[in-house]
């Protein structure tokens, strides 16, 4: 199956839709973005690598086919997969067998793959960057999805579960969305789709501080701007830290990481809220993670 659909508007969404929503949700569901695979990386991640496959190879490692075995394996930005990949992935479609790299023994695997692409892969195809007959296999069921924009009665429903969703994140109870600010948001043509509201959901929360929400607490572009950055930039710390996430990044510029515990006391704050601004700083690019989720440990993504 191919999802298509512009940036934002939910593919991976309708992808863990299909997921949970059928007989392999006890089994895996592996999401990767191929544009974000180092090239030099890619063979090696998607189909893992025996021990001295090449320099740096220690270990014997699975790659995210193995990993999704029984289960789903979500390939969003198929357009950008690297061509010498390609033909590989495609026997993996027909037959489920591949080699890890510097191996040729054969593993067979049953993974169900969704791809999703916000990009004509017909250009890429006439580019000679895209196989054919691999576009053929990932398209045989194509889902479009409207934009945001398309779909106003979303809007609501969307409103309330990103409140619900992200007021558990942050420890604290789901606040009310005033008449105004939901008039505000009902007239907007959200060029970053649902992204994009999600993340003027987040901000609004932050900023009513668990009040009701009003105009005032939206972060909305005027018309005619360019579109919206989802990911903030790192702020200037040569500057006396005012946020807490800048007072997180000020530490780390002196300590080697910090886990949830000493986010908590350094910014004198729930467990909940350390949590929360810790694994949103890990989601937009600012932190990198080791460990797992209770006892992770985040560092500079520098």
């Amino acid at each position: 199956m191919l999802i298509t659909g512009e940036s934002g508007t939910g593919k991976e969404l309708i992808a863990r839709a299909i997921h949970f929503g059928g007989t392999r949700a006890r089994r895996p569901f592996v999401p990767i973005n191929c544009s974000a695979i180092p090239h030099e990386l890619a063979e090696s991640m998607l189909f893992g690598h025996v021990r001295g496959a090449f320099t740096g190879a220690l270990d014997t490692q699975r790659g995210y086919f193995e990993l999704a075995d029984g289960g789903t394996l979500f390939l969003d930005e198929i357009g950008d997969m690297p061509p010498e990949l390609q033909a590989k992935l495609l026997r993996v479609l027909e037959d489920g067998c591949f080699s890890p790299l510097g191996s040729t023994a054969q593993k067979h695997v049953d993974v169900r793959v969704l791809s999703a692409t916000n990009q004509g892969l017909q250009t890429r195809i006439s580019q000679g960057t895209l196989r054919q007959d691999l576009y053929f296999r990932l398209a045989q069921f194509i889902v479009t999805v409207p934009p945001l924009r398309e779909r106003p009665g979303d809007i609501p429903l969307l409103i309330q579960h990103f409140l619900r969703l992200l007021a558990f994140e942050m420890g604290i109870e789901t606040p009310v969305l005033s008449p105004a600010a939901f008039s505000e948001l009902s007239r907007y043509p959200f060029p970053g789709n649902v992204r994009e509201l999600r993340n003027i959901i987040e901000h609004a929360l932050i900023k009513s501080k668990g009040s009701a929400i009003q105009p005032e607490h939206l972060n909305l572009i005027p018309a005619g701007s360019p579109g919206q950055i989802s990911d903030a930039p790192l702020p200037n710390l040569s500057m006396s830290p005012d946020t807490d996430e800048e007072r997180i990044l000020h530490h780390l510029q002196s300590h080697r990481s910090i886990n949830n515990s000493e986010c908590r006391d350094l910014l004198n704050v729930d467990l909940h809220r350390a949590s929360y601004l810790l694994r949103k700083m890990y989601r937009t690019g600012h932190l990198r993670r080791q460990g797992g989720h209770r006892g992770a440990r985040y560092h500079l993504n520098s």
